[in-house]
């Protein structure tokens, strides 16, 4: 249709033509109400930014004497940390003498990589940098998709507690057997 008759059918309806195609050959054009649409692609533009994610780098520094449970547990972290989606860089901080023995930090690192490496690889391998030794590992989901698994868990927990309404979330209040009194 030309231009001509285009904006006088808009100005018959009292509408504004808007140009939505301008790359399309030939650009395409719509009669609507120009206030409308500019609000609609701002609140597009925000639901896009609200859905976007940034990515994090959790830091989790380690010793190369490390106690095994101390290990277990700073594994825990990095294993959540991944699991969120977020990197994570692992620093190993040498003292003392401990510095003329890279391989033991080189060694930790990988048993490390190796058992995490179900959530996530090894994105920059291990180097020496003065007194530490770094690595970083990345999660193999995308933070987006990591958000919307937690999502989906969540409205899960929410439906399962409004479809067992006196039910406890937690299970172990549900095995706790009452407590009875001490006797004197």
């Amino acid at each position: 249709m030309p231009l001509a008759k285009a904006l006088e059918l808009a100005q018959e309806y009292d509408l504004d033509l808007v140009e939505v195609a301008a790359n399309a050959r030939p650009p395409v054009c719509k009669l609507m109400d120009y206030g409308k649409f500019k609000y609609e692609s701002a609140m597009k533009a925000r639901e896009a930014r609200k859905n976007q994610a940034h990515t994090v780098i959790k830091e989790m520094k380690l010793r190369p004497k490390i106690d095994p449970h101390d290990y277990d547990t700073k594994k825990g972290h990095v294993v959540r940390f991944l699991k969120q989606g977020d990197k994570v860089k692992i620093t190993i901080m040498f003292r003392g003498r401990e510095q003329s023995r890279p391989e033991l930090g080189y060694r930790l690192l990988q048993r490390l990589a190796e058992d995490v490496q179900d959530l996530g690889f090894v994105e920059s391998n291990p180097k020496q940098d003065g007194r530490n030794m770094i690595m970083v590992l990345g999660p193999h989901k995308k933070k987006t998709e990591a958000m919307a698994e937690a999502r989906q868990a969540q409205e899960a927990r929410k439906a399962s507690a409004k479809a067992n309404p006196g039910r406890s979330q937690n299970p172990a209040d549900a095995e706790a057997p009452a407590e009875e009194p001490a006797e004197a």
